[in-house]
């Protein structure tokens, strides 16, 4: 049979062909067969011959807000492992190797001498002594003030407070300038005072001064027509016969015989500072409101009886007279008003301290050989610093400006006189001004008047201002400051004798100060008045440091006597230290710290000056 190919070619296959060809084609299949079972068939290839096939299952982990793969979990938590392995590594290594620390600088010799003379107050502190008044050889003392006075003194509990110096009287007038000038300074340096550390302690230190005060009057009265002026007696005209708190040299712990209350009630004086103490305290204690409005109470009923009765409190043979005479109490209505003032806002208290008349009784408007010098009898000087800081930063305008201008005129002028280049003032070849003149006992005049130098320099700072004049020279702020540092390093011991004048304070300082406690050692034995003056006579040193008392100081030549008999070279004060402590916390740390300049205007209300008066009516 014949076929034709359509695309032309024949169609005819003969037989052998045909069985040539059916060999060819089982070759083909046999090869084709044993290549199929050689090479592996891939997933295309078995579908078609196999069919479907179960796919291999990849493993997961449920971590239930999601799924994962498990490779990558796994990954995910060795790395996470290996991290935190490596970091704890290092942080072990940083830790165990030595490492210089940045430590704060230390404290400059202000503030340690600060925080030395600070606990001068705990060695003066009578009555029952708190656990953690920290001087060791002090202990309860006196407990008996008051309640055993025959003279007919209505107050009967005078225990507690300061006794005043090496002895152990309490004389209410230096106590509270003292205080006074403690609660100044913590207004304005309370951030500087934090720094030292000191602030609570300087705190409690004003607080049992201003506790005790309010025992010497009826505080919780209105009116009153007596106070109390004195505990203890220091007249020594009686002889043996007379045991008192100056004729016989015993530790305040071992007192036996009887210590009188001396009551005034004509002192002017003494109630306007006593008004200045717990006025100044009440804007410390701010923050206790209920303690703060005691205080005010307190000082205004003081403050009224010193106007309505009047007189000197150390007149009339008194024995404070003797020792702490006062002068006049005209400055004390200047400074004692500026502090009512500042304590309650009350106007009426600045128009008095600003009142031209008491202004001229108080001697603001002339000189004199102890124009300028503030002390526990003169404060005028302290109230026109004051008073023109309400100038500075207050400006009230009329009608108290025409008095502030004066005060302010004339604290610039106080300023000039302690600088060295005018003569107002002496000094020794050593470099000390002579605030008193060459008399004994210079430094507590020396220490307040570096406070206001300071203090004043810091206004100015506030204030914008660079500094000030002395009639046509103008004088940078720096100078006031620089008159202070160079006083008081003289005092810790950049003098002639090399001698720091506060006890503790560096590797050489008096070591016979007059002083009963620190001179007696706390042996168990109880000496008699007689009985303790071997030790008062002795050459040898206190056998008890009185640390941070500041001594009398040196005479006018720079020379000093360490014998504790000499009280005009060795006696520490309790108004000297205060003065001390203000003008190191001032001088203290460094400069970036600034004054406070609001808490002391806390009571001030917002002042709108009332205008000027009209001018007359022209006239032709």
């Amino acid at each position: 049979m014949f076929g034709r190919d359509p695309w032309g070619g024949s169609l005819e296959m003969n037989h052998a062909d045909s069985e040539s060809a059916h060999d060819e084609h089982n070759r083909n299949v046999n090869d084709f067969d044993k290549a199929a079972v050689s090479r592996p068939l891939d997933e295309t290839q078995q579908s078609w011959l196999l069919g479907p096939t179960e796919k291999k299952k990849k493993k997961y982990v449920d971590l239930g807000c999601v799924i994962v793969s498990r490779k990558i979990f796994v990954w995910t938590v060795g790395l996470v492992v290996g991290v935190g392995f490596l970091a704890g590594f290092i942080a072990l290594i940083v830790n165990t190797v030595p490492r210089h620390h940045k430590h704060p600088p230390p404290p400059d010799n202000y503030t340690i001498a600060l925080q030395k003379a600070l606990m001068f107050f705990n060695a003066q502190k009578s009555g029952k002594l708190p656990k953690h008044n920290n001087v060791s050889w002090r202990g309860n003392s006196c407990l008996n003030d008051g309640k055993a006075d025959k003279s007919g003194a209505v107050i009967k509990d005078l225990v507690g407070g300061y006794y005043d110096a090496g002895d152990t009287i309490k004389f209410h007038f230096p106590k509270a300038f003292a205080m006074t000038m403690l609660s100044w300074s913590v207004i304005e340096y309370s951030a500087k005072y934090e720094a030292a550390g000191e602030l609570d302690h300087v705190k409690e230190i004003i607080k049992w001064g201003t506790d005790y005060f309010l025992k010497t009057f009826n505080s919780s009265a209105d009116s009153i027509n007596q106070i109390v002026s004195q505990v203890g007696k220091g007249d020594t005209s009686g002889g043996a016969t007379d045991p008192n708190d100056h004729s016989c040299w015993m530790r305040p712990e071992d007192i036996n015989y009887p210590r009188p209350v001396t009551e005034c009630s004509s002192c002017s004086d003494l109630a306007a500072e006593m008004a200045a103490a717990l006025a100044s305290a009440s804007i410390v204690f701010k923050d206790n409101k209920p303690y703060s409005k005691k205080l005010v109470r307190g000082a205004a009923t003081l403050w009224q009886f010193a106007r309505d009765q009047r007189g000197i409190y150390s007149s009339g043979g008194a024995d404070a007279g003797m020792f702490y005479n006062s002068s006049m109490y005209w400055d004390e209505f200047v400074w004692g008003g500026t502090w009512m003032y500042y304590a309650t806002g009350n106007q009426s208290y600045l128009y008095l301290s600003s009142h031209p008349k008491l202004a001229k009784h108080a001697g603001a408007f002339w000189g004199g050989p102890d124009y300028g010098v503030l002390s526990w009898d003169n404060k005028l000087t302290g109230a026109q610093v004051l008073l023109t800081r309400l100038r500075l930063f207050l400006s009230p305008g009329y009608p108290y400006e025409e008095t502030l201008h004066t005060y302010h005129n004339q604290t610039s002028i106080i300023m000039c006189s302690y600088l060295p280049y005018f003569k107002s003032f002496n000094r020794t070849k050593g470099g000390l001004i002579q605030l008193n003149h060459g008399r004994p006992q210079p430094l507590q005049y020396v220490v307040n008047a570096a406070f206001l130098a300071t203090l004043y320099s810091d206004y100015l700072d506030a204030a914008d201002t660079p500094g000030w004049y002395c009639g046509p020279n103008f004088y940078s702020s720096n100078e006031l400051r620089k008159f202070a540092r160079t006083q008081i390093d003289y005092i810790l011991g950049k003098n002639p004798k090399k001698m720091s004048y506060i006890v503790g304070f560096g590797n050489h300082y008096p070591k016979q100060v007059h002083h009963r406690g620190a001179s007696i050692p706390k042996n168990r034995i109880k000496y008699s008045c007689t009985g303790g003056t071997k030790w008062r006579d002795a050459k040898s040193p206190n056998p008890n440091t009185i640390v941070g008392a500041m001594v009398a100081g040196p005479d006018r030549h720079d020379g000093f006597h360490d014998v504790r008999t000499n009280y005009n070279y060795t006696e520490p004060t309790l108004a000297g230290n205060a003065g001390l402590v203000a003008a190191l916390v001032a001088l203290s740390g460094d400069r970036t710290t600034k004054i406070d300049q609001k808490t002391i205007f806390s009571a001030v209300p917002p002042m709108y000056p009332n205008p000027p008066p009209p001018p007359a009516p022209w006239k032709p």
